[in-house]
């Protein structure tokens, strides 16, 4: 699920900020806690809901966001509209992790600018192996989600 107007080809600069928006204070801490471990990457800030996010988002660009669909207050999807789709300059990763994985929210997501969908179930090693190889300066072409 790549857009093909992002230059998934030009590896970003380490460290790597990224911000993360999930309701879940389980999976977040987690999340956090593995992504520690990551070389290159750096852990900008939090949300657990859409406005949170947003007013976050506005003012302090990352590098890379991951989102959840359910949110404790909006949707990632509603956030992401809010947000517009990156300028085609923008090098900005967009991630959701989520475990509303039908195709209806994966072709959403992308027509939104989401270059990334990982099954939050199943699928959270390759979304660390993804942050891995960024982190060390390489470039996300060639990497499914």
């Amino acid at each position: 699920m790549h857009d093909k107007d992002t230059p998934l080809n030009q590896p970003l600069s380490p460290p790597l900020q990224i911000f993360l928006i999930e309701d879940s204070s389980l999976v977040r801490e987690l999340v956090i806690e593995s992504f520690a471990e990551i070389p290159g990457v750096l852990l900008a800030g939090t949300a657990d809901s859409e406005d949170d996010a947003y007013a976050h988002l506005t003012v302090q660009p990352c590098d890379i966001l991951i989102l959840d669909i359910q949110l404790r207050q909006g949707n990632g999807i509603s956030l992401l509209r809010r947000l517009g789709k990156p300028a085609a300059e923008s090098r900005q990763i967009r991630i959701i992790f989520s475990n509303n994985v039908s195709k209806g929210y994966r072709r959403l997501a992308e027509q939104l600018g989401v270059q990334f969908f990982f099954d939050k179930t199943c699928e959270f090693t390759q979304m660390r192996s993804l942050l891995e190889q960024l982190g060390l300066g390489g470039s996300a072409d060639g990497i499914a989600g």
